[in-house]
């Protein structure tokens, strides 16, 4: 079974690189990172084709392009150091940045899926996550500031506590929009805020708001 994974991973990095992800390190990282580890028993048939899945609470893991495109974006516009991770679902975008960052500081709302996401970056032997169980709209602010930001929920607006968590050069890669989203991306410049947007994508929302 674990050498049918590894083909199966294989072939999704291929894909991945007919779609555009020419990041050899994060492609390198995808490859091996057992996403089937992050996916309910039912779905595990699923692993490794690339769409998102379900993981409960009304929660999904991201889809592998999704995951590989917004790790490379960061490492494309220089981003090194500590990263702010909001929304750590399932934990499997956490592992890939785990594996690509000096450190990661992960904010969850759902306590089950922390709890969880934890148990497995353990199982991996990933050990430079920190985490907190908390609103993702007010980022953490004592762990600022951050190189660069991944939010993987869609916010209808940019959360002012994030832009404010950006050390300088740094970026933050987020969905935006209701209906329809953009991945969009920042850049600090000093006082300034450079906007690029880069595609057009589907996420579930960033709540905002009491955690659970």
């Amino acid at each position: 079974m674990l050498s049918s994974y590894k083909r199966s991973a294989h072939v999704l990095v291929q894909q991945l690189k007919t779609q555009g992800v020419q990041d050899e390190q994060v492609l390198k990282v995808m490859e091996s990172t057992p996403r089937h580890l992050f996916v309910d028993d039912v779905l595990k048939h699923k692993s490794y084709e690339n769409t998102a899945l379900p993981i409960g609470q009304g929660q999904t893991i991201s889809q592998p392009y999704i995951v590989a495109k917004m790790t490379e974006v960061l490492r494309q516009v220089g981003v090194a150091g500590k990263v702010l991770e909001i929304g750590t679902g399932s934990g499997y975008q956490t592992a890939i940045l785990a594996q690509l960052f000096d450190e990661v500081c992960s904010v969850e709302r759902i306590k089950a899926l922390q709890w969880q996401a934890k148990r497995r970056l353990h199982m991996l032997d990933l050990y430079n996550v920190a985490m907190k169980h908390g609103d993702g709209w007010q980022g953490w602010q004592s762990k600022a500031p951050f190189s660069g930001i991944i939010v993987t929920a869609a916010a209808k607006e940019v959360p002012k506590q994030l832009l404010a968590q950006l050390e300088d050069q740094g970026a933050l890669i987020v969905p935006l929009g209701e209906q329809e989203q953009q991945l969009t991306l920042f850049v600090r410049k000093g006082k300034q805020l450079v906007e690029h947007r880069l595609a057009p994508v589907r996420f579930v929302p960033l709540v905002a708001g009491d955690i659970i």
